[in-house]
């Protein structure tokens, strides 16, 4: 049986988020623009900001199957915002790769294959997976390559994967991760809809907002000093000025997976006009949610899943808390929630 896979800025908007001073940057501005860039190359694809409404439907069974997955691996030039190019790493041509759903006690044949366009070396790490490096010892690969491993998802709890080559931390900032979802045998509450991010930090050698093509900078990771951070991989990607928010219904429960590849920086977790409603801390799915919480630290190297009530009708603005990140660097996307003002919940004319 196959599983199902999961295939600028809103910096005006008003609350923890306002608009940049004059003379203040952001993701769409430069500051000083110390070294001139190669041109903008042409690009491989539209897009590689993942969609974050493709999550693969719940699990609604009693019984442990067996599951045939194949990720292949893709290098890709895209923009990062109008203007500005990367080369990105990519498990199916989108950051971050796409969820893996199962139920504890499937079994996944997964195979891992390399473009023959590729020029480096790739392999997974799952963290859902009792094994030598998660997979990764036996996935690596060349370009035009490919390998197979299987194993049992024996614990539940939704994990991050990446590529653990040896030069891990560059190719997750450049995209390579995702997450595994593994229901526990009773599988998860109910909820309208499900929504599926990804954040990590991205290194070059241009500002945020420079024109041309920006190459890796291996000095500027060392030192922790990200370029952009991102949700799926783009700056501000799920704002008025990009790809537009995500909408939902008024009243309708929503639960949302936060993948952090990292590869250095914790999330500052937050949904401004919200709360987390129940939250799972490191994708402990197996462990009662914590309530109400308004900020969640999601580490490197994690997955958390949350859930938010939406009352009433409003632009509900997803951040790293770090707000520098949001404000400047790209980390924020707003879920637009649509319906019927409630002026006994909020009203803003009294």
């Amino acid at each position: 049986m196959m599983t199902a896979l999961g295939a600028g800025a809103a910096l005006g908007l008003a609350g923890c988020i306002s608009a940049p001073e004059e003379g203040s940057v952001s993701a769409n501005d430069t500051e000083a623009q110390d070294e001139e860039l190669d041109a903008a190359k042409t690009t491989d694809v539209d897009r590689v900001a993942a969609d974050p409404t493709d999550v693969p439907d719940p699990i609604n069974r009693s019984s442990s199957v067996e599951h045939d997955v194949t990720l292949t691996t893709q290098e890709v030039t895209a923009e990062l915002e109008p203007g500005v190019t990367f080369d990105f790493m990519t498990f199916e041509g989108r950051v971050p790769g796409p969820m893996i759903r199962v139920r504890r006690g499937d079994t996944v044949n997964l195979t891992l294959e390399s473009e023959d366009a590729n020029s480096l070396p790739h392999n997974i790490d799952f963290h859902a997976v009792y094994g030598p490096g998660g997979g990764a010892e036996d996935t690596t690969i060349g370009p035009g390559e490919s390998a197979t491993i299987s194993f049992q998802a024996m614990y539940p709890g939704v994990h991050i994967y990446h590529c653990a080559v040896s030069n891990m931390d560059q190719h997750i900032s450049a995209g390579m991760y995702g997450a595994i979802l593994v229901e526990p045998e009773d599988g998860l509450p109910e909820v309208d809809r499900e929504l599926y991010f990804g954040q990590n930090e991205i290194y070059t050698n241009g500002d945020a907002g420079q024109e041309g093509h920006h190459k890796f900078d291996f000095e500027a990771m060392k030192k922790e000093e990200p370029t952009y951070v991102t949700f799926n991989g783009e700056p501000h990607a799920f704002t008025g000025d990009r790809y537009g928010p995500i909408e939902v219904e008024q009243d309708e429960s929503v639960r949302i997976f936060l993948s952090n590849g990292g590869p250095n920086l914790a999330s500052s977790w937050h949904a401004i006009g919200n709360v987390w409603t129940k939250l799972y801390r490191d994708g402990s799915l197996a462990s009662e949610p914590d309530k109400y919480v308004e900020t969640c630290p999601v580490r490197p190297g994690t997955v958390a899943a949350a859930e938010i009530d939406t009352p009433v009708p409003q632009p509900i603005k997803i951040v790293d808390h770090s707000l520098t990140r949001a404000a400047r660097k790209g980390a924020l996307g707003v879920i637009q929630v649509n319906g019927e003002e409630r002026p006994e919940i909020f009203n803003p004319n009294p």
